[in-house]
């Protein structure tokens, strides 16, 4: 189980670095004056929108906007959080996993579901978005099961108390 772990940490490692780089430059752009921005990024990110026919980057709906904001506020910030944690062996990884994972599957599934039932996104857009509904199913997990696994370096242990040292009487 200790290897199953250490496999996903760093495959979501590598998603939160992508993550910590992509969410302010790519996302940003979302809600954010293009004026901000590298002109390399901004044509990046149209030429994203073209290939892949991503409605959503381009036309900004509403929701959409709100939910890119949650991401830059609350989603990137637990990357960087989480990118340090595995790199540096903290143990509150779990904790910024977990809330990284359950904040990113809610917000997956909204653009998901507009997407699936608008009968306008490609299944090559499809084929863009699922893969980070499926990363955030897997850090949700791993933010949950490392409670009771061994993926946890806690040396906690549940159920006893530490031994009460004796105190001297005063007199």
């Amino acid at each position: 189980m200790g290897a199953l772990c250490k496999v996903v940490d760093a495959a979501l490692l590598v998603f939160f670095a992508v993550v910590a780089v992509v969410a302010p430059l790519i996302d940003g752009q979302t809600c954010l004056p293009v004026d901000y921005f590298p002109p390399f990024v901004v044509e990046l990110k149209r030429w994203y929108a073209h290939e892949y026919g991503d409605y959503l980057v381009s036309e900004k709906p509403h929701f959409f906007v709100g939910l890119v904001w949650l991401e830059l506020l609350f989603q990137w910030p637990l990357a960087l959080l989480s990118v340090y944690a595995i790199a540096a062996g903290k143990p509150w990884f779990a904790t910024t996993s977990l809330m990284y994972g359950a904040s990113t599957v809610t917000s997956m599934v909204a653009i998901l579901t507009e997407l699936s039932l608008s009968n306008r996104a490609s299944d090559k857009l499809l084929q863009m978005y699922f893969p980070f509904l499926g990363f955030a199913i897997v850090a949700l997990l791993r933010g949950l099961l490392s409670l009771s696994s061994p993926c946890s370096d806690k040396n906690i242990i549940i159920g006893k108390r530490p031994a009460v040292l004796s105190r001297k009487k005063r007199a």
